[in-house]
């Protein structure tokens, strides 16, 4: 049995990072970072492809910030289409090729105009103040909003790939609960032989085997983490995954001489998760639980014991499933609900309030963090820091103890 036992593997809660002599405060810092070789963030955040997290609505708050937001695949492929058409036409600043209509031209003939000039909406002294209170916003080369849509293994994929490359996404999130599958593979080859250019993430996984087909297949950015959300239950269920930390570490011994990206997909409970994420080897961060209580999160609102709440929705549980993420889990065959095997739960958090204020402090404990280690950038972040394991008595210690009544 020995043999079997190939490691120890750790999560957050088992580490901590080592302080180191600093000059840096956390307001020098820069948490820009790549996404992909192409797509830079001005904030390490992605909100997760979860149809209880991100549709037009939080993806157009996160990209305000500087992050960037994944629209679920839980729709038709035109509504699916149409929410991303809401983030790539919010609030334009820059028109392409500045022009004139004839003062005769018909409605159709102004129509077209505006649909090849990328106007959808009059552009105002709001827009002015959107982009001046918005200094930090990820956009793209003609100042729109960046988002990223997930699809997943289906007959129509191609399809619904198409759709969303005509509505100028401005990457591809292959979302799978087991990305080291042949099927997954294919299709990322697929993609990335039809659209060469097309930014593809391609997840998730945990391991170093993973990281090396994916990137051989064309991925441009991992996805990494089996089983660590709060609403996940793949490692209680089919008893498979590797905690997270030791998964990015993994990961990231692949792709730390390339210009292949990871993402930590899962598990984040507090900034330092973060801070502990990235110092790993992350380059930025995908959140679900954390951003699935904010105002722009398409969940419904539930009012319990006189306190406002959110639902939370593990796309492995089995409503998430009849909806539309059965696929994710390979079960598609699976068409009476009895017969799907849940991953995931169904839940709620409380309301948090704007996204805005909740990343105010996910980034103040980065910045944190960042200071205390001594790293002024992401990448420094990633390179020069060292992690000691901690026992139960010391993650104990780190938690507020020994008081009542704790504001």
């Amino acid at each position: 049995m020995t043999n079997k036992i190939i490691k120890e593997a750790l999560t957050f809660d088992d580490v901590s990072l080592i302080p180191r002599k600093s000059s840096i405060l956390p307001s020098e810092v820069n948490l820009k970072t790549q996404l992909t070789k192409n797509i830079s963030l001005n904030i390490p955040f992605l909100s997760s492809a979860m149809d209880t997290v991100t549709e037009s609505q939080m993806a157009i708050a996160i990209a305000k910030e500087g992050g960037i937001g994944i629209v679920h695949k839980n729709m038709s492929i035109e509504n699916q289409k149409k929410e991303i058409e809401k983030v790539k036409t919010y609030q334009i600043q820059k028109i392409p090729k500045p022009t004139n209509t004839n003062k005769d031209a018909n409605e159709q003939t102004a129509k077209a105009f505006v649909t090849n000039q990328y106007i959808e909406e009059p552009v105002t002294s709001k827009n002015v103040e959107h982009k001046e209170d918005f200094p930090n916003a990820c956009k793209d080369s003609n100042s729109r909003l960046r988002v990223g849509a997930a699809v997943s293994i289906e007959i129509d994929t191609m399809e619904r790939v198409e759709e969303l490359v005509k509505a100028q996404v401005d990457l591809l999130v292959i979302d799978s609960a087991h990305g080291h599958s042949t099927r997954v593979i294919e299709l990322v080859k697929t993609i990335k032989n039809k659209y060469p250019n097309l930014n593809l993430i391609a997840g998730n996984i945990v391991t170093k085997e993973a990281a090396l087909d994916l990137i051989n297949a064309g991925a441009d950015c991992l996805k990494v983490g089996i089983g660590p959300g709060s609403i996940c239950t793949t490692r209680i269920v089919a008893g498979v995954g590797v905690p997270q930390i030791t998964a990015i570490c993994d990961v990231y011994e692949v792709c730390k001489n390339t210009n292949i990206c990871i993402i930590a997909d899962g598990g984040i409970r507090f900034s330092g998760d973060i801070v502990k994420a990235i110092a790993a080897g992350a380059d930025s961060v995908m959140i679900g639980n954390l951003f699935a209580g904010a105002k722009e999160s398409p969940s419904e609102e539930i009012i319990h014991n006189g306190k406002k709440f959110k639902s939370y929705v593990g796309m492995g549980s089995i409503s998430a499933m009849k909806r539309g993420s059965k696929s994710r889990y390979f079960q598609l065959e699976n068409n009476e609900p009895r017969k799907l095997v849940p991953e995931g739960i169904e839940g709620m958090v409380p309301y948090s309030g704007k996204l805005k204020d909740i990343l105010t402090q996910l980034k103040g404990g980065l910045m944190a963090g960042m200071g205390y280690l001594g790293t002024l950038t992401i990448s420094d972040l990633k390179a020069n820091s060292k992690f000691v394991k901690i026992s139960h008595s010391s993650l104990k210690e780190s938690h507020p103890h020994d008081v009542f009544n704790i504001k």
